[in-house]
């Protein structure tokens, strides 16, 4: 099974050297976990790295807000948009009925093969039938892999919920599950990193710690961390 890496260093390594190519991931977790930080870090990385261009679909947070956050990291995606190999979409989730068709054109006017959709749960707010969002999600999944694109799908997990994703529907339609967690234990803030799913891949089960430093996000896959019960 061929491999792309993602641009997150310790990721590959949980994933089997890497996420395989043209599958939809859901990455979710719940809020301040970086999961904007880590999706513009594998579009960016994706680029310098490996030459492969780049769509990042945005529903909420206007791309200028993106862009001024992500310079933290080094990351001028500025710069990478006047090259043309690189573009933002900031789509209004209440127009939600030719979303697949925008972000269709998109990808293929600058031939991207990473893609970014930041998020479904902004997208769900609208569609407020879970059969519904389930089948836009899925055939959002069968353009992407018929423009043989590697997708990362954004969720979130409402505080306090014991599910994987805001609508409950989005991990069945994805081909693997990443899951970010973020809680305090005894005075102190953990970053936990799990990949969940990896259809037809092997990859580890257990809980990886992670760090969000001047460079982006690093998962430590030597080490293993725990939840409260």
């Amino acid at each position: 099974m061929e491999r792309v890496k993602t641009g997150i260093p310790g990721l590959d390594e949980l994933m089997g050297g890497g996420m395989p190519r043209n599958q939809l991931m859901l990455l979710t977790g719940t809020a301040g976990t970086g999961k904007t930080t880590l999706c513009s870090q594998f579009v960016f990385q994706g680029f310098k790295r490996h030459q492969e261009n780049g769509v990042y679909l945005t529903f909420e947070e206007p791309p200028e807000y993106i862009k001024e956050n992500m310079k933290e990291f080094g990351w001028d995606f500025a710069s990478l948009e006047k090259t043309g190999k690189f573009s933002y979409i900031k789509y209004d989730p209440y127009r939600s009925d030719d979303v697949i068709e925008i972000l269709e054109s998109g990808i293929r006017e600058n031939e991207a093969k990473r893609v970014v959709i930041d998020s479904v749960s902004a997208l769900g707010l609208h569609i407020r039938d879970p059969e519904e969002l389930r089948r836009m999600i899925f055939s959002l999944s069968i353009m992407l892999r018929r423009l043989k694109c590697s997708a990362i799908m954004v969720s979130e997990i409402p505080p306090g919920s014991q599910g994987l994703s805001r609508y409950g529907v989005e991990e069945f339609v994805s081909d693997s599950v990443v899951v970010l967690y973020y809680e305090r234990i005894q005075g102190t803030f953990n970053r936990l990193l799990q990949v969940w799913k990896l259809r037809g891949s092997n990859h580890s089960d257990k809980l990886h710690p992670y760090t969000i430093g001047k460079d982006g996000i690093r998962v430590n896959p030597m080490e293993e961390g725990f939840l409260r019960e």
